[in-house]
C-alpha cells in the first residue's frame, strides 16, 4: 500500500489525521517570470520515505526547500497550502519556524561545507543547534553532540567532534550534517541530494544508515535526488517531477518496475546499469536540445529515444531557460585484448587476480578512427607520486604501470583519495611525478602536453567567469601561436557546433549555461589543441543522469569521428562500464585488478573490486536490499 496520497485521493480540504507527517496542496512557487513549482500536491505519513526524483530544474529542491518556508524573504511568490508536523508553514511566525527547523523537521544539504561554519568544532555546531530547541547545559549539549556523532558512525566521536569541517573527509561530514539534523529527534528528515558528490562506497554507506535510521527512530524521511538508483535503494514511495509538477508517483517498487509515463521511462532509460555491457551503437548526431533549434535523437544501451520536447526538463539555466543537453548515451566499441597479465590475444582471462602495483596492459588491433583500437599513445611506467615532506609524506600513487591505446578507452575507478585523480593529472603533465615516468607515442614525456588534454570535474571552476566561453576555448589556440583572429573565431565556432552547442554561444558567459552545456564548453576547449588522448576527470559526477547520459553520448560520438584515446576517471561504476573497453581499480595508489570490463565487472577477484560493486545502486528495490545485505556481509570479512 503506498503512503503517499496521489491527487485524486485528496480532497481539497487539509488533512488533519494523526498519522500525516506532511500534507501539500496546490503548492506554487514562482521566481519572476518562472514558476519553478505548479500546483504540486502530496502528502507523507509518519514513518515512511519518499523520493522526489527528476532532472535537474525540475523543482524538486524548491518544493523541500518550501517544507520549511526557506524561500521566505528571498522574493519568491509562493503559494498553496504546506503543513508539515501540523505546522501551517504558509502562515507560521517566525518564531513557529524556529521551533519547526531543526526541532520538529530537519534537513541535510547536498554541499555539507556550505552548511557547516569552518571556523567551530564540528561538535560544537551540533550543541548549538541542540541548545536552540532543547533547554540544556553546554555540558548535556557537547554531550549530546557526540552521542549522535557516534551513533552516525563517526570513529572516536569525543576526539572528532573537536575537530573542524575541513579535517574531515566528505563522507564524514555528510555524516555529520545527518548528526545535526538528528540531535533533536525530528520526526522528518529531508535529504536533499545527501550523496551526490560522494563516491559509490560512501554513498552507500550513507543511504544504509538512513535506512537503518528510519528503522530504529520512526521517523519520516523526503529524499530530494536526480539518481533513480539511489530513490530505490531508500524509499517506500517516489513522486517523478518535470517542470514543477507530478509526472508519476506510487510505490517506489511499481513506478521503477513498470512505469505509466513516457517520461519516467526516459528518465529510467538514462540511468547507467553495471549490469549492462557497452554496446556498440551507430553513430548519431550530438547537438544540444537545450538550445532553441538544435535537436538531436538519443541512444541508450543501443537502442534510440526521442529528444527532448521543446524546453524540455534539463537544468534550469541562470535565466530560468530549460537547458537539457541532447545527445546520446550509447557507446560503441567491442572487447579489447589486454596482454601482460591481462587478457590474452584471444579474448580469454588469463591472470586477473589482485595485483598491487600492476600494470595495466596492452590490447592489439589497428588504428583507425571508427572506434577500432590503434596503437600505444600513451604510457605509464612504474608511475610514483608523493606529497609533504618527512612524517608527513604521503603517497597518492604507488608504482602505477598503464598503456593507452588510440581509439580505446581505459576506465580509472575508485573511492575517493584512491589516487585516481592524481594519476590523471600525472598523464597530462599537470603533476610531475616523484618517480617513474610518462611516454606519449614511445618517447618520455615531462610537463604539459598539447596532444593530452583533460576535461576537469568542475567546469565552473575550469572556467574564467569574466571571459566569454569563446576566449577560453581559443586559449590553446593561442598558446600554438596562432595570430590570426579571424581564423580563431572560426576555429571556435567550429569547436563549438561540432560538441552539440551553436555558434553564436560564442559572446555567452558560463554563468548563462547549465551545468551540461558547461561541460561541453570543458570539452571544446580540449579539442582545440587537437589532442590524441583525453584524460576525463569525474566529467559528469555533478550532472542528473540525463546530461550525465548526454555528455558521455558526445565524448564517444568524438571519438569515433576523431581517434581518441580516453582514460576515463569516476567513481561511478556503471558510467565506467558503459564507456570502457578495459577498467583498472585503484585503492591506495595503486591497481588492485584490471582487464576487460566485462571480465572485472562479472568476474572480479579482488574483494575490493566485490565491494565497489555491491556499494553501487540498484533500480530494483528487492536487488537494493540483496545488495544492502552483501554490504553488511562484506563489512564483516
Amino acid at each position: 500500500m503506498s503512503l503517499v496520497k496521489t491527487d485524486e485521493s485528496l480532497d481539497g480540504g487539509p488533512d488533519d489525521s494523526d498519522d500525516t507527517l506532511v500534507d501539500v496542496r496546490d503548492l506554487v512557487v514562482g521566481f519572476g517570470d518562472l514558476r519553478a513549482v505548479d500546483g504540486l500536491s502530496f502528502t507523507l505519513k509518519k514513518g515512511a520515505a519518499l523520493g522526489l526524483v527528476g532532472e535537474s530544474g525540475s523543482g524538486k529542491s524548491t518544493v523541500a526547500s518550501a517544507l520549511l518556508a526557506l524561500h521566505r524573504g528571498t522574493g519568491a511568490r509562493v503559494g498553496g497550502a504546506v503543513r508539515v508536523a501540523g505546522v501551517d508553514v504558509q502562515a507560521a511566525s517566525e518564531h513557529e519556524l524556529r521551533r519547526l527547523r531543526g526541532g520538529k523537521a530537519a534537513m541535510v544539504f547536498q554541499d555539507p561545507l556550505s552548511s557547516l561554519d569552518p571556523y567551530y568544532a564540528v561538535g560544537d555546531q551540533i550543541a548549538e543547534v541542540y541548545r536552540v530547541h532543547v533547554k540544556a547545559s553546554r555540558r548535556a549539549a557537547r554531550a549530546r553532540a557526540v552521542e549522535v556523532l557516534d551513533r552516525v558512525g563517526i570513529a572516536d566521536a569525543a576526539r572528532r567532534a573537536r575537530s573542524r569541517p575541513h579535517e574531515f573527509s566528505g563522507g564524514m561530514r555528510q555524516r555529520a550534517l545527518i548528526a545535526m539534523a538528528l540531535a533533536c529527534a525530528p520526526d522528518l528528515l529531508i535529504a536533499d541530494e545527501p550523496t551526490t558528490a560522494l563516491d559509490v562506497t560512501v554513498q552507500a554507506q550513507i543511504l544504509d544508515l538512513l535506512h537503518t535510521l528510519r528503522e530504529e527512530t520512526g521517523m519520516g524521511l523526503l529524499l530530494v535526488t536526480h539518481d533513480v538508483g539511489v530513490a530505490a535503494e531508500s524509499v517506500d514511495d517516489v513522486l517523478v517531477m518535470r517542470h514543477g509538477r507530478a509526472v508519476e508517483r506510487g510505490p517506489v517498487a511499481a513506478v521503477l518496475g513498470a512505469p505509466r509515463e513516457a517520461y519516467t521511462r526516459e528518465l529510467l532509460g538514462a540511468v547507467p546499469r553495471v549490469e549492462v555491457a557497452r554496446v556498440k551503437v551507430p553513430r548519431v548526431g550530438v547537438r544540444d536540445a537545450g538550445v532553441p533549434g538544435v535537436h538531436a535523437p538519443r541512444v541508450r544501451a543501443g537502442v534510440a529515444v526521442p529528444a527532448p520536447v521543446e524546453g524540455g526538463g534539463g537544468e534550469a539555466g541562470a535565466d530560468g531557460r530549460g537547458a537539457s543537453d541532447g545527445g546520446a548515451s550509447g557507446v560503441g566499441a567491442s572487447d579489447r585484448g589486454v596482454s601482460g597479465g591481462g587478457v590474452s590475444d584471444g579474448g580469454v582471462p588469463e591472470d586477473r587476480a589482485s595485483v598491487a602495483g600492476a600494470s595495466v596492459g596492452d590490447s592489439s588491433g589497428g588504428a583507425s578512427a571508427d572506434g577500432a583500437v590503434g596503437e600505444v599513445v600513451l604510457e605509464a611506467v612504474d608511475l610514483r607520486r608523493e606529497f609533504g615532506r618527512g612524517k608527513r609524506r604521503f603517497t597518492a600513487v604507488d608504482g602505477v604501470s598503464l598503456t593507452v591505446r588510440r581509439g580505446e578507452t581505459l576506465g580509472v575507478v575508485g573511492e575517493s583519495g584512491s589516487g585516481k585523480t592524481t594519476l590523471g593529472r600525472m598523464l597530462v603533465g599537470l603533476l610531475e611525478p616523484t618517480a617513474g615516468s610518462v611516454r606519449y607515442e614511445g618517447r618520455a614525456q615531462s610537463g604539459v602536453r598539447p596532444t593530452v588534454q583533460m576535461v576537469f570535474q568542475d567546469p565552473v571552476s575550469s572556467l574564467n567567469p569574466r571571459r566569454s566561453v569563446g576566449e577560453s576555448i581559443a586559449d590553446p589556440l593561442r598558446a600554438r601561436g596562432e595570430r590570426d583572429e579571424t581564423r580563431i573565431r572560426g576555429r571556435v565556432r567550429e569547436l563549438l557546433e561540432r560538441v552539440g552547442l551553436e555558434a553564436a554561444h560564442y559572446d555567452r558567459y558560463p554563468h548563462e549555461f547549465s551545468g551540461g552545456q558547461r561541460q561541453r564548453v570543458g570539452i571544446a576547449r580540449a579539442l582545440a589543441a587537437d589532442p590524441r588522448v583525453i584524460v576525463c576527470d569525474e566529467p559528469v559526477s555533478a550532472l542528473d543522469v540525463t546530461t550525465q547520459a548526454q555528455v558521455v553520448a558526445l565524448l564517444a560520438e568524438l571519438q569515433r569521428e576523431l581517434g581518441l584515446a580516453l582514460v576515463f576517471v569516476a567513481h561511478d561504476l556503471a558510467v565506467v562500464r558503459q564507456v570502457s573497453d578495459r577498467v583498472a581499480v585503484m585503492r591506495g595508489g595503486r591497481i588492485v585488478e584490471h582487464g576487460l570490463a566485462d571480465d572485472v565487472y562479472e568476474s572480479p577477484q579482488d574483494p575490493y573490486t566485490k565491494q565497489l560493486l555491491a556499494a553501487v545502486p540498484a533500480l530494483d528495490p528487492e536487488v537494493a536490499a540483496e545488495r544492502r545485505r552483501a554490504r553488511r556481509q562484506l563489512a564483516t570479512v
